[in-house]
């Protein structure tokens, strides 16, 4: 398996420097190169074949092909041809060289697409002779450089016959009988060269269980390892203390805060560092949660630190913390980016020597000459917005503090548990009470001008108010409203009786934080925005939100960006301004109206969208499967996630020989190094 593609007969050096560049350098590479479908060749009845479906048919020619050109290199050859009953037309275009290939009586297959109303098959590939056993399933890979489908299959099939007999299973047969998953000379077969649908089926399910358990073992190994090392700081604080800054807090906590603050708590206790993810929708009371636990280890004679992305966000951090920790004598200091040099080194001063008990801030706690006395507890706000070194360089500022990751947006489990393997998390799934609901409402653009109207009445009450567009430009290549026309637009309706602003991805960090600034302070009326508003302030009087073209928007961000408004006392109000073309579309817009549940409309846009809307970057940790779908396999990720665990806390699993190949798997992967448990 680990020879080089060049001991396989037929491939030479030119065959192999292709090969590599789909990343296939051994023998086993070739044989792990999964296909990313499976083509259904089956013969079909045409009269059951829908307009425009891919159909595959048998049949005999029965007329002479003629040939028809238009153009220097451009052809199309037809040919009459009987199948079953249906006597259809045949065209194959560009391919006249076929001329004198297809005679009349012979028979040939042929694949293609359907036109039903014309009686026509466009020939997309054919084969002289009837179908034979073993081509209903054609594997198709993803393949570039010139690289044919036919070539690689021709590949795979010696690379399969070189390894036969000779292919070590990584599932222990306890596991491949538990579930009646095939073995793996079986499966690569079935996945490779289907004899039909079902062995394809079977292949899949194994492969699919192998990843996930592969992937699931190794968080089940960190989350083992990094307990048994016991690295991490007891943090014994004082539970009096503690409880009498909870009854201080000006509201109620709800019954989810007061579930994560316990597990929380518990944590800080114990000798083994804490790493888990806080999810709570926008409003769930993440930062309330944060101050609890950050109090708490300043009374157990530790700093603690939080890590904004925005300096704005830091701000209103700060200014909220500071309203419930300074009356309990807490020390704090906020550091930022624009921390004057000598307020700066004062903190640096006073945080070295532990005259500081919490520092909040953005980017700049992660610079080298930052230094604590003891820090206890790191937390991330919105974790996604920070890279992995970021967060791990801010983790390394004290010895093994307790880190916590908080993020507004509502990951499914289905992906967190994927995710963030191995993390622990906890999630805020309850609203405090009182808060209202934002009333959301889906329109064409057409009611564009009706919805400024009452865009204006919000505002004559004082309100404040966002617009936002998914472009800043225009585009010939979409049709959407970008934010520059819209801003022009909306200032020529208001002829000057309320202030608007613009913010786009493109203005400077300083001038996007000078508008946000003015916004949040009252300057300006509305803010129209592409999505740089997506994630962080609060502006309690904002009360109305349009989004533009919002069909272009997944749920997630939808719900996001709604976020932004009804954080005060006011109703308040969004507009869906989108013509959406697809079903999927028209659904996505109703599900927008009908809840602001962020986890069940997270559910939904995983099943609408899949998961790339929620990780877009390698990141953000999610793991890239060759065959495994997180979401449509939820099942047997969630099996394997079980399988995982027990195998990972039993002693067999580290010490039988049947379970060599998985912790070969783990120990190659590097998951236990000393670098990777850090």
């Amino acid at each position: 398996m680990t020879e080089p593609v060049t001991a396989l007969k037929g491939i030479g050096k030119e065959a192999a420097g292709s090969l590599e560049n789909l990343g296939v350098r051994t023998v086993g590479d070739l044989v792990m190169m999964f296909p990313y479908r499976h083509e259904d060749n089956r013969l079909k009845d045409l009269a059951e074949t829908p307009h425009e479906e891919r159909v595959t048919i048998e049949g005999r020619v029965e007329s002479e092909p003629s040939v028809f050109f238009s153009g220097k290199n451009r052809s199309r050859l037809q040919i009459r041809m009987l199948a079953g009953r249906h006597l259809v037309k045949a065209v194959f275009f560009n391919q006249h060289y076929l001329k004198h290939r297809l005679t009349p009586g012979m028979t040939i297959t042929v694949t293609g697409k359907w036109d039903r109303g014309r009686q026509v098959i466009n020939v997309s590939s054919f084969k002289e002779g009837p179908k034979q056993a073993g081509e209903d399933f054609e594997p198709v890979y993803s393949l570039k450089g010139g690289m044919h489908q036919k070539t690689v299959r021709r590949y795979i099939r010696a690379a399969l016959d070189a390894v036969a007999g000779d292919l070590p299973d990584p599932l222990p047969a306890e596991l491949l009988e538990k579930y009646k998953l095939p073995g793996i000379a079986e499966a690569l077969e079935g996945m490779h060269f289907p004899r039909d649908g079902e062995h394809v089926k079977h292949a899949r399910r194994r492969f699919v269980y192998e990843e996930f358990l592969g992937y699931q073992l190794k968080m089940q190994a960190i989350k083992k390892a990094r307990k048994e090392t016991g690295k991490g700081t007891e943090l014994h604080y004082d539970l009096d203390k503690l409880r009498a800054f909870i009854d201080s807090l000006p509201f109620e906590l709800t019954g989810a805060q007061k579930r994560v603050v316990n597990e929380l708590c518990a944590e800080l206790k114990e000798p083994v560092r804490m790493n888990r993810l806080l999810q709570g929708d926008v409003g769930s009371g993440k930062t309330a949660v944060a101050a609890i636990a950050l109090y708490a280890t300043i009374t157990a004679g530790a700093q603690g630190a939080l890590m904004a992305p925005t300096e704005i966000l830091a701000e209103q951090h700060a200014q909220t913390l500071a309203d419930w920790l300074e009356p309990f004598g807490v020390r704090m200091a906020l550091l930022s980016g624009s921390t004057k040099a000598k307020a700066r080194r004062i903190i640096l001063e006073k945080l070295g020597e532990g005259e500081i008990d919490l520092v909040i801030g953005t980017h700049a706690l992660i610079q080298p000459d930052v230094a604590f006395r003891k820090l206890g507890l790191v937390i991330t706000d919105e974790q996604h917005r920070f890279g992995v070194e970021q967060r791990r360089v801010l983790k390394e500022k004290g010895e093994d503090p307790d880190v916590l990751f908080m993020t507004a947006t509502p990951i499914p489990r289905t992906l967190a548990i994927t995710a963030f393997g191995e993390m622990d998390v906890s999630i805020l799934d309850e609203m405090p009470a009182g808060r209202q609901p934002i009333e959301t409402y889906w329109t064409k653009r057409e009611a564009f001008p009706a919805v400024l109207k009452r865009m204006g009445r919000e505002l004559q009450q004082g309100r404040q108010a966002y617009v936002i567009c998914p472009l800043i430009e225009e585009s010939d290549k979409l049709d959407v409203q970008n934010a520059v026309d819209m801003y022009e637009q909306i200032r020529q309706y208001f002829g000057g009786r309320f202030n608007v602003g613009l913010m786009h991805g493109r203005l400077h960090p300083d001038d996007k934080e000078a508008v946000m600034r003015e916004f949040s302070e009252g300057g300006l009326h509305v803010l129209v925005s592409t999505t740089v508003v997506e994630v962080g302030v609060n502006v309690p009087n904002a009360s109305f939100m349009i989004i533009s073209d919002a069909e272009r928007f997944g749920l997630a961000q939808l719900h996001q960006l709604r976020g932004r408004v009804g954080r005060g006392a006011h109703k308040s109000y969004c507009v869906l301004l989108a013509d959406p073309k697809t079903e999927i579309g028209k659904e996505r817009m109703q599900s927008m109206t009908e809840t602001n549940d962020g986890f069940r409309l997270a559910e939904k846009d995983l099943e609408l969208r899949g998961p790339g809307d929620f990780f877009g970057k390698k990141q953000s940790g999610m793991p890239d499967f060759k065959v495994a779908d997180p979401v449509h396999d939820y099942r047997a990720l969630n099996t394997a996630r079980l399988d995982a665990e027990q195998l990972i806390a039993s002693e067999s699993f580290w010490n039988d020989p049947e379970y060599e190949p998985l912790r070969t798997m783990i120990e190659q992967s590097g998951v236990l190094s000393d670098e990777r448990i850090d």
